[in-house]
């Protein structure tokens, strides 16, 4: 599935219209996991968040079956959306990355 590709990103990658850099694969809540960093705007250490396969493979089924993928969504249908909300950016990006997605007026859309 689409974690498959996801988890063949080089460590150290910047991620499509972010800022964010990926760490690596990992594990968080229980499961595999892409983990990147987010700098800080103080100069401190950067943070680091993860998104889950389940959460990738969803959202990746959103993109390629309903045509798109938007914060609304994104919002409505993860739980970690409210204490998270860098996911969306970073799993998009990650899609824009892999060449499936773009990213046009606040949402992305699969590459046909």
């Amino acid at each position: 599935m689409i974690f498959q590709q996801i988890s063949r990103i080089s460590p150290g990658k910047t991620i499509s219209g972010t800022k964010y850099t990926v760490k690596g694969t990992g594990q968080r809540r229980g499961e595999a996991a892409l983990v990147y960093r987010i700098p800080s705007r103080t100069g401190k250490r950067p943070s680091e968040k993860g998104i889950t396969k389940s959460e990738f493979e969803k959202a990746h089924s959103q993109l390629v079956t309903k045509g798109r993928f938007t914060r609304k969504w994104f919002n409505a249908n993860f739980v970690t959306a409210a204490s998270e909300p860098c996911n969306f950016a970073a799993m998009g990006g990650v899609f824009v990355m892999l060449g499936i997605a773009d990213y046009r007026r606040g949402e992305f859309n699969p590459i046909v």
